[in-house]
């Protein structure tokens, strides 16, 4: 493929704007009931957060089907859902998508105590109340050592039951927006698919969602989240050329979500502890800076853009 051919391919900006309206319009119809009644307190919000989780989704079909980006014919490769080639690396990718979220979120508790964030608690002590509180009175309880075993045990089934709700939103974000910025380059699409996925949050983050902040700066630190860890995902994404590590990573990212609290000697500030605050921001960095340097976001399998022909991928 000659370079002519690399740099004629366009980011199709109108299908791209339509695809972000339709995903942020439908987030916020969905939180809706929420911003009307008690917030997240409401009992509808454990219905309404999954099916949020499926606006992507449906502004990726959108695309599709109304702004016919990408062409018919192609879009199962375009979205990355098949052909699952080479078969051995999408396999292992997958693989690495359902382990390793989990240990980088606990390396991430580990950084927040390195860090002074939160103080550890080995013995559970501060898990143990929040679990006596959630009890009712006098409800016998087994011994908190074998419910943080059993916790920390079912964060890998966790991640795969979580996989089916986390497939609504990577389809839309690494399904469709990462491949549609692709022409800017790796990297500008990484951050700027990251910024808008962290944005699209606005309507639980703003209701006190994942960091307890109902202002702007839940905002910033959602999208500094999502950045980070997107570049992760969207790794998945473009080295395997398939959108299934992706969906598998992110299900087992919000399976792992918890784990600091288990931990925590006092509820923690999860803007600078918890799992898409600073402390793994940095954790997530270093491990983006070794994939760098050993030259994993260089090798990427051609993918299918837009119009549907078959490129390779961007040097940038």
């Amino acid at each position: 493929m000659n370079d002519q051919t690399l740099h004629a391919r366009r980011v199709p900006w109108t299908a791209v704007i339509v695809f972000v309206a339709v995903s942020f319009a439908l987030a916020w119809l969905v939180a809706l009931p929420l911003w009307l009644g008690d917030g997240l307190a409401e009992p509808i919000s454990v219905f309404l957060l999954p099916v949020m989780m499926f606006t992507p989704a449906v502004a990726a079909l959108v695309a599709m089907f109304v702004m016919r980006v990408p062409a018919p014919g192609h879009r199962a490769r375009f979205l990355g859902l098949w052909p699952l080639r080479p078969a051995k690396r999408v396999v292992w990718l997958i693989v690495a998508g359902w382990l390793v979220p989990p240990l980088l979120v606990g390396l991430g508790v580990l950084m927040s105590a390195a860090l002074g964030f939160v103080q550890l608690d080995l013995t559970f002590a501060a898990f143990a109340a929040e679990l006596e509180r959630a009890v009712p009175a006098g409800a016998p309880l087994p011994p908190v050592e074998i419910i943080v075993f059993a916790q920390l045990a079912m964060i890998p089934v966790g991640g795969l039951l979580n996989s089916l709700f986390a497939f609504g939103e990577e389809l839309g974000w690494r399904g469709w927006l990462l491949p549609a910025l692709r022409p800017l380059g790796t990297w500008p699409a990484l951050i700027l698919s990251g910024v808008i996925w962290g944005l699209w949050h606005s309507p639980i983050i703003l209701l006190g969602y994942n960091f307890g902040r109902t202002d702007i700066t839940g905002v910033l630190f959602m999208v500094g989240g999502c950045v980070a860890w997107g570049i992760l995902l969207g790794w998945l994404r473009l080295r395997s050329a398939s959108v299934w590590p992706a969906v598998i990573a992110h299900g087992s990212l919000n399976a792992a979500a918890g784990m600091i609290v288990i931990f925590a000697a006092a509820q923690p500030d999860l803007a600078l502890a918890g799992p898409l605050g600073v402390a793994a921001w940095i954790v997530v960095a270093l491990v983006v800076i070794v994939l760098v340097l050993t030259g994993q976001f260089r090798r990427q399998p051609e993918l299918a853009d837009a119009p549907g022909r078959l490129l390779s991928a961007p040097r940038s």
